[in-house]
């Protein structure tokens, strides 16, 4: 039987060619997308599933089983996925930043713009451990940059390892702006990456406060390593409003939450 906009095959190669493209995909948008009733998008995330080509989600949605089994995308694939809407983050972000400030700036294709909208600033430090992002930075002389050592990760271009980590121990940090991979009420912020893991912990022990910054598609998932719980965290910046569940949860940790270039909620 035929659905609104287009067949069974035809469906599940749209679902799975979303999925390569955003990493996931919710009930909402399977029903936005296609018309059909809730009952024909569980069935068609089953047989996807069954095939080894998906991974059902809380809620109803899915992620792509690469993805969701751990595998990690290097920067130049993600690097023009979703990209308005991390400029949108970006900026956000860039307004938080005042003069005198010491920023701290894990490797990721959403802190990497944030460098872009940092580059105007004058009279900040940059603390990075994100080769890309000092490059991005280095022609404005009145930004200073300082960029940890360690062992490069030439998939995000990240310096990590006990060299990073030692350069770290020796800088105080106002505001950490931290790439992530997952986002939950549960277990925080993750990552794919042990290592990067280890690294942004260190940066945050470090940091006054530390503000996690991620699209839509990592909100309600888990990556492999966790790197701190909803509690340790001053806010979040994200591209669209959260679920009314996962809102609710940050609001009650109190978590100062901001969207784009708005606030949602502000425990100030």
């Amino acid at each position: 039987m035929r659905e609104q906009n287009g067949s069974k095959e035809e469906r599940h190669q749209q679902i799975l060619d979303h999925l390569m493209q955003y990493d996931s995909i919710s009930l909402q948008e399977i029903l936005q997308r296609f018309g059909c009733s809730e009952a024909t998008a569980r069935r068609d995330l089953e047989a996807l599933e069954k095939s080894g080509r998906l991974i059902r989600t809380l809620g109803g949605g899915a992620k792509y089983s690469g993805t969701a089994s751990g595998r990690e995308i290097p920067f130049h694939e993600k690097q023009n996925k979703l990209y308005p809407e991390k400029e949108s983050i970006a900026a956000k972000a860039a307004s938080l930043v005042e003069e005198g400030d010491v920023i701290g700036l894990t490797g990721g294709t959403t802190t990497y713009l944030i460098a872009r909208a940092l580059k105007n600033h004058r009279n900040i430090t940059v603390v990075t451990n994100a080769v890309n992002i000092a490059m991005e930075l280095s022609a404005n002389e009145d930004i200073q940059v300082v960029l940890t050592g360690g062992m490069l990760r030439s998939k995000n271009f990240e310096l990590c390892g006990p060299l990073a980590e030692r350069t770290l121990e020796a800088i105080n940090i106002h505001t950490m702006f931290m790439g992530i991979d997952g986002f939950s009420a549960d277990q925080g912020a993750s990552t794919y990456s042990e290592l990067e893991a280890n690294t942004a912990m260190l940066m945050m022990k470090r940091s006054a406060r530390t503000i996690a910054v991620f699209d839509h598609t990592k909100a309600g998932r888990n990556s492999l390593f966790q790197i701190a719980p909803v509690q340790s965290l001053y806010g979040i910046i994200t591209d669209q409003e959260l679920g009314p569940e996962l809102r609710k949860q940050l609001e009650d940790a109190q978590l100062n939450m901001y969207v784009g270039s708005g606030s949602l909620h502000s425990r100030e």
